[in-house]
């Protein structure tokens, strides 16, 4: 439930809580100054990324969008993560959604132990960013797979998958965008002030990762826009080809109807006599129906 480690001076700490476990145990997190409205903000998953600085205890509180390992119905879906920064401990609050980018921050620190925390709170970021990039990836492959699909032949179950890719990408971008506005912001924040040009290098490092993010994340959003616009117009123009054939269908039906209903009535009538007179009466009808059907030629062309 707690992953504890010591890096930089050997006076720092990082700590990770598991947030599925904090009902179990309250008391720990106050141990460590964590206060009940972090705790709120760390159970909700809707939670929006955003960051707050208390100047009188020094908390540094950051929420950051992360995208999950694993679909849910079919589409990604994001996460917040909680970082706080307070008395040389870098402390995050994670949950089942966003354990995979736990372990990735705990084998950055491995790899680079002499770290400061802020340095280690921006390459956190930085990391959580880069986890976008082969999701992203891989939904471009499976938009280009539906679409060879929907070339082919334009199915329900094609369009439904077309419909869960967009939805997941739809995630991606709000959530990216959040992020990005939060290191807009932290620009723009006291704690910015205090730190140093490596950190602030770092700050800079993840901004950019994060715009260029944003950047792809549009793109493939406006691109499953379009392929949905498309096949949504191919559906619409194939109703109305149906309807228009049924259409003239129904109209050169009326010919026969409206021969063989003059004939059909009770009372004397031209042919009534006649031994040809049915074969007469079909004829008229298909005369009636070529000459109508080339009327309708040139009218609907």
């Amino acid at each position: 439930m707690i992953t504890e480690k010591k890096f930089g001076d050997g006076q720092n700490y990082w700590m990770n809580i598991n947030s599925d476990h904090l009902n179990e145990d309250l008391d720990l997190y106050k141990a460590y100054g964590i206060d009940e409205e972090i705790i709120s903000y760390a159970m909700d998953k809707n939670e929006r990324a955003r960051i707050e600085y208390d100047s009188e205890s020094t908390t540094f509180t950051l929420i950051y969008n992360v995208a999950k390992n694993t679909k849910i119905n079919n589409h990604y879906k994001t996460t917040p993560m909680t970082f706080l920064v307070k008395n040389k401990r870098l402390i995050t609050i994670s949950n089942s959604g966003n354990a995979h980018i736990v372990q990735a921050i705990e084998d950055y620190l491995n790899k680079n132990p002499e770290i400061s925390i802020f340095k280690f709170l921006f390459s956190s970021l930085f990391i959580i960013s880069d986890n976008y990039f082969p999701k992203i990836e891989e939904m471009n492959k499976e938009r280009n797979y539906i679409n060879d699909m929907l070339k082919e032949k334009t199915t329900k179950k094609n369009l439904l998958a077309l419909s869960d890719l967009e939805t997941g990408v739809v995630y991606f971008v709000s959530a990216t965008k959040q992020n990005t506005v939060l290191l807009e912001q932290l620009k723009k924040n006291p704690i910015f002030q205090t730190l140093d040009d490596i950190e602030k290098e770092q700050l800079e490092d993840t901004l950019i990762e994060a715009s260029q993010l944003v950047e792809m994340s549009q793109l493939a959003s406006q691109i499953l826009q379009q392929l949905s616009g498309t096949y949504n117009n191919i559906l619409n123009n194939n109703l109305n080809d149906t309807m228009k054939t049924l259409t003239v269908l129904s109209i050169l039906l009326t010919i026969p109807t409206i021969v063989t209903g003059f004939f059909g009535m009770n009372m004397p009538l031209p042919l009534e006599n006649n031994i040809l007179g049915w074969i007469i009466a079909i004829g008229i009808s298909v005369i009636g129906w070529f000459v109508l059907s080339f009327i309708l030629h040139f009218v609907l062309k």
